[in-house]
């Protein structure tokens, strides 16, 4: 009898992880594909709270503070007149929290490189020293965790682009970056359904930019 009990407490325990993870894989989908539908950067910061309430509820789950992050990020690069250090800041306590739960994960020091990038644009010339050297350390930490990862290739070539000539800039040399970029994205083959996936078209029509 104790174990006809024991076992029908295994499986409820079973369903009802298995509930919960369904619930949490559906929300993170449905949320995900928002970001094809932006239609202001506005839009960025409703997306953000969501996923930072899926991760708030979820504890250990690290993609959804990921994701509220990379939304803040880009609410960052898509607005002119947004305040770049406080959603800097923002992303940088989400992705803080990401990191407790997936430490030395590529995609999350791709996100601490984006997040520098912001606070360089407030200022570039006057705040390069700041925090040009976060841009390129985190990315090739990035680099090192995941040689393979083509948004690596992809943030660089964007950052070279961006740069002066007299530095080593220019859409010349962003060129092989973007096609190294574009190739292995054609490859590359995420975790999962939720994993970062993005990058792929920007790639691409950067690189036709650069033609």
């Amino acid at each position: 009898m104790k174990r006809i009990i024991l076992s029908f407490a295994v499986l409820m325990m079973a369903a009802t992880s298995f509930a919960q993870s369904d619930k949490f894989t559906n929300a993170m989908k449905a949320n995900l594909m928002m970001f094809d539908s932006i239609k202001s950067p506005g839009d960025y910061t409703v997306l953000s709270a969501s996923f930072e309430r899926i991760g708030d509820a979820e504890k250990t789950q690290w993609l959804p503070y990921y994701y509220s992050a990379l939304a803040t990020i880009l609410r960052g690069f898509a607005d002119s007149s947004a305040n770049k250090d406080d959603l800097a800041d923002k992303a940088d306590a989400l992705i803080a929290k990401a990191e407790a739960i997936e430490p030395k994960n590529s995609e999350i020091f791709l996100l601490k490189s984006m997040t520098a990038t912001l606070h360089l644009l407030v200022d570039p010339t006057a705040r390069w020293q700041t925090y040009g050297g976060a841009i390129t350390t985190n990315r090739e930490t990035a680099k090192q965790l995941d040689s393979n990862n083509p948004r690596v290739y992809y943030l660089e070539a964007q950052n070279v682009y961006g740069s002066p000539r007299s530095f080593g800039g220019g859409k010349e040399n962003a060129k092989p970056i973007f096609e190294k970029a574009v190739a292995l994205f054609k490859t590359y083959k995420p975790v999962n359904d939720l994993y970062p996936n993005w990058g792929e078209k920007p790639a691409e029509q950067m690189l036709e930019q650069c033609q």
